[in-house]
């Protein structure tokens, strides 16, 4: 018989966590990829035999209960008996994994004493995956123009790599030494997934560690369950635009409808439309992890995820929409929509969370893309790169300012020196945008100002910013942030019109001026304490004129 109690049980929660984190780092440190490396564009998890996680690391919490699901699938068109020690899987289709092809998943089943024991999976952003643009594609209209798209596909066999489909690899990508660098990486997580996962049986056998997991589960389960079941049941909906379809087209609805009752929470996402003719499709398995997330910002946000975490809520797609996107729909920027519906979800259920409710943040990754030759040492080189924004005030706080976006969690932008060492461009300044910041009584955060300086006259810029349509909005009488702009060669032109933007060329001295949203406000700005508004005025926050028209503000002086 097990010997379990509460001590062990807690002993082997954090293990699993750790264990996950370690995973994490090691793949952190051996990848290839800056924007792994210094980003930390990746996700790592231990799950267990039957497909439920056991510790998830930080990393990038848009693949919440999504590593797991790629194993389950695999599983699913296969067997069961198609687990075998040794091996190790790849896939990176996006209509299973629900992100972008470049979003590659590895994963390894782990034996112990010749059974099953359990999965080693890591997800990380490859620089390059073959699309028909370098880098992200900005305007691909089918799903073939995106890159290699793989179905889960044994890249180990039996502990020997598979040689020639790791060259298929090579020879369709533009950077083959960082993808097969990065790929090696993530064969080391699922090592180290192993060697943990043994030394945890090794220690409290196979027994005590299910029935430690049982017991996590159902503790986890039950502590949503009743912050659900506090939720007033009912209807509650919000809904929200797009910037545009991903073409040029028009801007695209997102409805969100939530019916709570009792324990249950469903999430309805029927009327939302689509396809869109370019790249914002989300596959459904992605789209449901939006939902977990924000389910999770405000459900025993500081519990770790684990295999009894969301059991409460329920998630429906409509096949073919721009959250359940089918071949050949595009998905490169399939995070766009799920930003916003973050931001809508929390809306939807501020009136039950008074107290934790937060207005809307800036709501997407607002990259940028740069690519071209380095005349330094003549070889092509390619930078990648997101922006921090604002994000919302709530009861009692004001938002943050300069903080990533809700689905990227640990994700940095590349550090300045990183960036000037590697490529033939400077970043020129980084900082605050003032008045940014959506006005209330606690206000929203300021969004970012990042400026970029070219050093070569081979560079392309490509862009990918939304949210303009609908900014970063006010709950409880707080008001709007201002929403993101681009401006080439400051005091010679204006805001840059084409928020989306596919391989404009930049010559030497070109500068790329980036204005990224703020946080939306929470209550009245007439009720902010007038000694807040001073510190925000002399921190460089919000302007005298952006104090007197939001706040009615006087200086004294």
């Amino acid at each position: 018989m097990s010997s379990l109690d509460p001590i062990t049980t807690e002993i082997l929660r954090n293990a699993f966590v750790t264990a996950a984190m370690e995973m994490n780092a090691a793949l952190v440190r051996s990848a290839y990829t800056p924007v792994i490396y210094e980003s930390k564009d990746s996700a790592v998890a231990l799950v267990d035999s039957q497909h439920r996680v056991l510790g998830h690391s930080s990393g990038i919490p848009l693949f919440l209960g999504n590593l797991e699901a790629c194993t389950l699938q695999t599983e699913e068109m296969f067997g069961r008996d198609i687990w075998a020690d040794g091996d190790i899987w790849i896939m990176n289709d996006s209509y299973m994994t629900g992100t972008h092809m470049h979003d590659v998943t590895v994963f390894a089943p782990l034996f112990y004493e010749d059974r099953l024991a359990g999965f080693g999976a890591s997800r990380a952003h490859w620089l390059d995956i073959g699309a028909k643009d370098p880098g992200v594609p900005m305007n691909a209209t089918e799903i073939y123009q995106e890159g290699l798209r793989m179905a889960p596909t044994r890249i180990v066999r039996g502990g020997e790599p598979v040689d020639e489909f790791i060259e298929l690899i090579r020879r369709n990508v533009r950077f083959p030494v960082s993808a097969i660098g990065d790929l090696h990486a993530q064969f080391a997580v699922a090592e180290i997934g192993k060697r943990r996962l043994g030394a945890l049986l090794d220690r409290y056998g196979r027994e005590t560690i299910e029935a430690a997991a049982e017991e996590i589960f159902l503790q986890t389960e039950r502590m949503d369950n009743e912050v659900v079941a506090g939720i007033p049941d009912g209807l509650y909906e919000a809904q929200g635009y797009l910037d545009d379809d991903g073409a040029g087209g028009e801007p695209i609805l997102i409805s969100v409808k939530i019916e709570v009752a009792g324990e249950r929470m469903i999430i309805d996402l029927t009327d939302v439309e689509g396809p869109a003719r370019g790249p914002i499709n989300c596959g459904e398995v992605q789209t449901v992890s939006a939902c977990r997330l924000a389910f999770k910002f405000l459900i025993n946000s500081h519990h770790p995820v684990n295999g009894g975490t969301f059991r409460s809520l329920y998630v429906k797609v409509k096949p073919g929409s721009v959250l359940g996107a089918q071949e050949p729909s595009p998905c490169q920027f399939y995070f766009t929509p799920l930003g916003l519906l973050i931001d809508l979800i929390l809306k939807a259920l501020a009136p039950a969370f008074p107290e934790t409710a937060a207005a809307a943040h800036y709501g997407d990754a607002m990259v940028i893309q740069f690519n071209g030759t380095n005349p330094q040492t003549g070889k092509k080189w390619l930078e990648n790169e997101p922006h921090a924004g604002g994000w919302g005030g709530s009861n009692g706080r004001d938002g943050q300012d300069g903080l990533i976006w809700s689905c990227s969690g640990a994700f940095k932008d590349t550090p300045i020196e990183i960036f000037e060492s590697k490529f033939p461009a400077r970043i020129t300044e980084y900082g605050l945008r003032k008045d940014s910041c959506g006005p209330g009584q606690w206000r929203g955060g300021c969004g970012i100002i990042r400026e970029y300086l070219m050093d070569t006259d081979d560079v392309e810029m490509s862009l990918w910013f939304d949210r303009s349509v609908t900014p970063s909005w006010g709950i409880s009488g707080g008001g709007d942030a201002e929403p993101p702009a681009v401006i080439i060669n400051p005091g010679g032109t204006e805001k840059y019109p084409n928020l989306k933007t596919s391989r404009r060329s930049l010559a030497r001295g070109d500068v790329v001026r980036c204005l990224i949203g703020g946080g939306g406000g929470f209550g009245d700005p007439m009720l902010r304490d007038h000694s807040l508004v001073t510190a925000d005025i002399q921190d460089g926050f919000i302007s005298e004129e952006y104090a007197q028209h939001h706040h009615g503000y006087r200086n004294d002086r």
